[in-house]
């Protein structure tokens, strides 16, 4: 029968790159470890690893082994840490992961009330995750995925939590702000700046400029708030921001918000997680607290 320690010693082999370094890992003699994995090829009725001198390989049917360790792993060890959480009388941790770069100013003012609320539980933002935040659900890397592009899959949830307007953010003063609101051709002659996310993920790229057939004179990426903004605010280029991020950055820095075309850009923010947690007291409570943020947000 096909066991949990199999599975480790696929995964720590592939790691390590040996034998001799995963049985350290694993707290095995390499002698145990050569007879385990004898014992699991004889087991399986096939070789796991092509062996050329001291290198091994994964065959065909190491490779899917690998593929399930990587999948089941992750969930073993997470159902692991929760019960022992709840034996203990711990809540848990709490992991956000985050596809939405602007959000982190968001999160704060969730954060800060929901760990008020529950002092037992720990917190841990994840913000590696550009468009991989599905996967990390899948495989327990995180609990709740704060994201505007949910990806609907089986065994996933998503719920609304707030809505906004995504604006183009310009210097104060700019020739743009004299007007209502942006029309696409008016941009062929800035510097559009945004977080290195390819376009096709960028609204203001497939839901402004691609439908006109245009583009911007130059596109330059940068990956935190702060310098898109301390750039936009020096004449450097402009960006399309949430307008909430926006107000908040304009009390003190020299920017102004316009409206991207006659009707802007609405967009929403999800948040996701396992529907085998639905029902757990305290990733309920953080979306509670996220949809209680929208007086924040508002359009």
């Amino acid at each position: 029968m096909l066991e949990r320690i199999h599975l480790a010693i696929v995964r720590e082999v592939n790691r390590r790159g040996s034998l001799t370094a995963a049985a350290k890992v694993l707290c095995l003699t390499q002698s145990a470890l050569s007879h385990t994995v004898k014992k699991m090829e004889q087991m399986l009725d096939t070789t796991v690893w092509h062996r050329e001198g001291r290198n091994l390989r994964l065959t065909q049917a190491g490779e899917y082994l690998l593929s399930v360790a990587n999948r089941v792993l992750p969930q073993l060890e997470h159902a692991q840490s929760r019960l022992s959480q709840y034996a203990q009388g711990a809540r848990g941790t709490l992991r956000i992961g985050m596809e939405c770069h602007p959000c982190y100013q968001w999160l704060l003012k969730v954060v800060s009330p929901y760990l008020a609320q529950w002092p037992d539980v720990h917190v841990d933002v994840k913000q590696k995750f550009q468009f991989g935040g599905v996967g990390a659900l899948f495989v327990y890397d995180i609990d709740i995925l704060v994201t505007p592009d949910p990806l609907r899959r089986s065994g996933i949830c998503f719920e609304p939590v707030f809505d906004y307007e995504q604006v183009l953010v310009v210097q104060r003063g700019h020739v743009l702000t004299r007007s209502t609101y942006v029309e696409p051709a008016q941009l062929t002659g800035e510097i559009l700046i945004t977080y290195p996310v390819d376009i096709d993920r960028l609204d203001v790229y497939m839901k402004f400029l691609v439908p006109a057939g245009v583009r911007p004179k130059f596109h330059k990426t940068i990956e935190t708030t702060d310098i898109i903004v301390q750039m936009v605010a020096s004449g450097r280029g402009v960006a399309a921001l949430p307008c909430w991020l926006v107000r908040e950055y304009a009390d003190k820095m020299p920017i102004e918000p316009v409206r991207l075309g006659r009707n802007g850009i609405t967009k929403q923010i999800f948040v996701g997680m396992r529907e085998a947690d639905v029902d757990t007291d305290y990733l309920d409570a953080f979306v509670a607290l996220a949809r209680d943020s929208a007086c924040y947000v508002a359009i």
